[in-house]
């Protein structure tokens, strides 16, 4: 298997700043970390992880479902609850900022067999969200083949471009698929991490609705099952029992909210009807943090931004009763002025 630990240049259109930016929705894939960096107000030290309890954050409201028909990040952050990849960029407090390291996800590794030839074999037996038409299915290389040839070929698809140079997609074997080139491109398999678009989708979902931009075609693997969706109000996820990676998802479910407007977040991150913060990538916007921090004298440092190389969802862990105590467990670096 490679590990590629990667300080990108720009690559076929593939850019550190958009990797970096298009980190938004590689949050569903991230594992549970230790406690890292300064507490939230009122937040209790996160301890031993256990599984329970809601997570309710600010979240977005998608323009759609479809991934290949839009790259709006307000879509492909909640998409990224749902969905995996075949591979994805390892995250965690241990991940030094500005670097993507690849690591598997539904794929258990990959080998490239030339300049121009990569396998990818899938682990056995992960199955879909258990919802029609595909009914929990497993995982089969199909599903890979037909994911990337939608991608190649949809007209709408402004992500294409990234993989530009794949030839073909072949299924070798149930578990075994193969990526053939036009020509030598070493940035592939970091492509393929790339969280915008390159989720993996079921056949039968667009065969059975034209398209996947309703929301009952969420549909995918990953670690939470898409509830029920309210236009302009809220996404709710449950935890989806069938999560290939053992013991995950920590908490039960998801609540992604649509905030809007600035004050009404703050108040409710105030009155702990949010637990992380209710700014962008769940922070404190700076002009709040003083306020803050005197309406909640002792109750710790405010991080100014929740911030990784993916900027991601700590649901994975958390400490019922207290859920607030869930942000002190996101790995953070300090957000610099340019």
């Amino acid at each position: 298997m490679l590990r590629q630990n990667v300080h990108l240049p720009h690559a076929h259109g593939l850019s550190r700043r958009e990797l970096l930016k298009a980190g938004l929705a590689a949050g569903a894939t991230l594992c549970a970390w230790p406690r890292y960096g300064p507490s939230p107000p009122w937040a209790g030290e996160a301890g031993t992880p256990k599984h329970g309890g809601i997570l309710r954050v600010r979240g977005y409201d998608p323009v759609h479902f479809d991934p290949h028909l839009t790259i709006s990040f307000k879509t492909h952050t909640t998409l990224s609850f749902v969905y995996s990849r075949l591979v994805r960029h390892q995250v965690g407090p241990g991940v030094q900022p500005g670097t993507f390291i690849v690591e598997p996800d539904l794929a258990e590794r990959w080998e490239e067999l030339n300049d121009t030839t990569y396998v990818f074999y899938l682990r056995h037996g992960i199955k879909w969200h258990n919802k029609p038409p595909v009914n929990g299915r497993e995982l089969v290389a199909e599903d890979v083949k037909f994911t990337y040839d939608r991608f190649l070929t949809e007209p709408g698809n402004a992500n294409r471009y990234i993989l530009d140079l794949v030839d073909r997609v072949e299924v070798v074997d149930r578990y075994t698929v193969k990526f053939l080139l036009k020509e030598p491109y070493v940035w592939l398999v970091n492509a393929l991490a790339y969280p915008w678009s390159t989720w993996i989708i079921a056949p039968e979902v667009v065969q059975q609705f034209g398209d996947l931009k309703k929301p009952e075609t969420a549909i995918g693997t990953g670690p939470f099952v898409l509830e029920r969706y309210e236009p302009n109000v809220k996404t709710v996820f449950r935890r989806n029992p069938d999560y290939f990676r053992q013991g995950q998802p920590f908490v039960d479910g998801v609540e992604w909210l649509v905030l809007e407007d600035d004050s009404t977040g703050l108040a409710m991150y105030r009155t702990g009807q949010i637990d992380c913060g209710p700014w962008h990538w769940w922070g404190v916007r700076q002009q709040d943090v003083e306020a803050l921090k005197k309406t909640h004298p002792g109750g710790g440092r405010v991080p100014q931004r929740l911030e990784n190389p993916a900027h991601g969802h700590p649901w994975l862990r958390t400490r019922p009763p207290r859920r607030r105590a869930v942000s002190a467990t996101l790995p953070q670096r300090r957000r610099h002025r340019r």
